[in-house]
C-alpha cells in the first residue's frame, strides 16, 4: 500500500510532487486509522522480541526532515512499544573537534546497531551532505564524492545483518511555520524553539533541492529512502509503522530453535 513513498533507486525525484497533507482517504478519529496503528505497533513489540532472541540481525531506522519535521515525535509515538533493552536512539548535531579529525562517517560508524538490536537516528550521516551543501561549508569536490561513500557504508552494514530503511519527514513550509508559532506560545514547548530555526528556514527552496539531489543519489535497494506525508502527525506515524511492519516481516525472524528433548531431562532444583 505504501509503496508509493518508496523512492526508486537513481529515480528524479521532485518534492512537489509529494503531498505532504496527504491523509489516504482516512481521518485522525476513524476507528481503521486506531486499529491498524495498534496492530503495527503490536507487531513491531513482539518481532523486536525475535531479533534480540535471534541475535543474528539488527535494523537502523534514519529520520531526516527540516526543523519542527516530526523527528521526536515519531520517536516518540511509533517507537513508544519497543523494549528499550534493545532499542536506542542517536541524535547528531553539530561535529565536536574530535569529531572533526576523523572522516565523516566515524562518529556515526560506532553507533550502527549491534546484532538483535534497533537503532534509530534522529539526523544522520545525511548532515554531511546537507547542510554542508547548503551552507558551502566544503567544496563540491568533497561533499559530491560523500554520497559513493555512503552507500559503501549502507552496503557495509546491510551485508553485515542490518536492515536499514530511510525517512524523510515531509512537511510543508506553511506548517513548519505553524509548529514554530505553537512553539514560541506554549511554555512547555518553548525550550524546543530555537533561534538559529528562523535562519535555516531562509534556506527552505535550498534544502529542498539538496534532498532531491540525496534520495535521487543515495536511495538504494539495501537502503531505500521514503518520502512520509508528514502535516498529519497521526498518518505519518501510521504510515512509519506499517512500513516498518512490512521492512520486519520481510526479515523471517525466528525464535532460536532450541533441542525439545533435552529440555525434557532438565531438572530445576528445589
Amino acid at each position: 500500500m505504501h509503496d508509493r513513498y518508496r523512492i526508486t533507486p537513481g529515480t528524479s525525484v521532485k518534492l512537489a510532487d509529494f503531498d505532504p497533507d496527504e491523509n489516504g482517504g482516512l481521518e485522525k478519529d476513524d476507528d481503521e486509522v486506531t486499529d491498524r496503528t495498534r496492530a503495527a505497533l503490536d507487531f513491531m513489540h513482539e518481532y523486536q522480541e525475535r531479533m534480540y532472541a535471534e541475535g543474528c540481525r539488527a535494523l537502523l531506522i534514519i529520520l531526516q526532515a527540516m526543523d519542527a519535521g516530526g523527528k521526536d515525535g515519531t520517536i516518540e509515538h511509533v517507537m513508544s512499544g519497543l523494549n528499550p533493552q534493545a532499542c536506542q536512539v542517536q541524535s547528531f548535531k553539530v561535529p565536536t573537534p574530535l569529531e572533526l579529525r576523523h572522516d565523516f562517517l566515524w562518529r556515526i560508524h560506532q553507533w550502527a546497531p549491534r546484532a538483535g538490536h534497533i537503532m534509530v537516528f534522529n539526523r544522520s550521516h545525511y548532515e554531511d551532505v546537507l547542510v554542508v551543501r547548503v551552507h558551502k561549508l566544503a567544496p563540491e569536490s568533497v561533499w559530491r564524492k560523500r554520497y559513493a561513500h555512503i552507500n559503501a557504508f549502507e552496503q557495509l552494514l546491510a551485508d553485515s545483518g542490518t536492515r536499514i530503511i530511510k525517512f524523510f519527514l515531509n512537511i510543508s513550509k506553511d506548517e513548519q511555520k505553524k509548529r514554530f508559532e505553537r512553539r514560541l506560545k506554549d511554555p512547555t514547548r518553548n525550550w524546543k524553539f530555537e533561534p538559529a530555526d528562523v535562519a535555516e528556514r531562509r534556506h527552505w527552496d535550498k534544502y529542498m533541492k539538496v534532498f532531491e539531489d540525496t534520495f535521487r543519489h543515495t536511495s538504494t535497494d539495501w537502503a531505500p529512502w521514503h518520502i512520509i506525508p508528514a502535516n498529519r502527525k497521526w498518518y505519518r506515524d501510521l504510515v512509519i509503522a506499517e512500513l516498518l511492519v512490512k521492512t520486519i516481516k520481510n526479515l523471517n525472524l525466528a525464535y532460536p530453535k532450541v533441542d525439545a528433548e533435552a529440555l525434557q531431562h532438565i531438572v530445576i532444583p528445589d
